[in-house]
């Protein structure tokens, strides 16, 4: 019997793959990455699924130590491919490393809805959009806005990459632990991290139109 997992991966990424291929360029390298996000979700979830036997099958574990170290890992990976291989121009890493963590969420959303439809309820929904699905994309910008500082500075690439996946999987971690028993005050975390950032991009953009016209 197919995994439920693949099913889903397939009736996703088809028509988005498909969408792609229509798109011009900086809106294929965000539909590009976005996949790219669903596929590392998936080979995240079978890499998680094979280290639960070596810590006793204990989910809270897994949930608080574990996985927020693999999936942040795998998460960053794309990223440091693309600002080392092609460019690493703050605003377009930015974007594709939200694209990939929004597309990582959304999809691990998924999975865990099929997984428990006969339990889920618009609660649920509600916190899995607007909190864990935006808390993988904060975790991937923030490492994809550090990347974008310490890509060409060879004395702290290394130590500042370790730094940033720390900062990530820490802060997914602590997410997930509030998750299991304050799961309200833990939603609160990716949103109020969200707002000042929208903020933050929409005083840069208006910065930008400003010197625009004054050139």
């Amino acid at each position: 019997m197919v995994n439920l997992e693949y099913i889903l991966f397939t009736c996703v990424t088809a028509p988005l793959v498909l969408m792609y291929l229509m798109l011009p360029g900086r809106a294929k390298l965000v539909m590009g990455y976005m996949i790219i996000g669903i596929i590392a979700c998936l080979f995240v979830s079978e890499l998680n699924a094979l280290l639960l036997p070596l810590f006793a099958d204990d989910l809270v574990y897994m949930t608080s130590v574990i996985t927020p170290i693999t999936e942040e890992i795998i998460k960053a990976l794309p990223i440091l491919f693309y600002a080392k291989v092609y460019s690493d121009k703050r605003d377009t890493v930015l974007l594709i490393a939200f694209a990939l963590g929004i597309g990582f969420g959304m999809f691990e959303n998924a999975v865990i809805l099929i997984q428990n439809i006969s339990s889920v309820t618009i609660t649920w929904a509600v916190i899995r959009g607007f909190a864990t699905a935006l808390m993988h994309g904060i975790c991937t910008l923030s490492v994809g806005f550090g990347i974008s500082f310490i890509n060409k500075r060879k004395k702290l690439f290394y130590t500042g990459v370790f730094a940033l996946l720390t900062f990530a999987a820490i802060y997914h971690g602590i997410f997930n632990m509030l998750q299991m028993d304050y799961k309200y005050i833990g939603a609160c975390i990716p949103i109020a991290t969200y707002i000042p950032i929208v903020l933050l991009q929409i005083k840069s953009f208006r910065q930008k139109q400003v010197m625009g016209k004054k050139s």
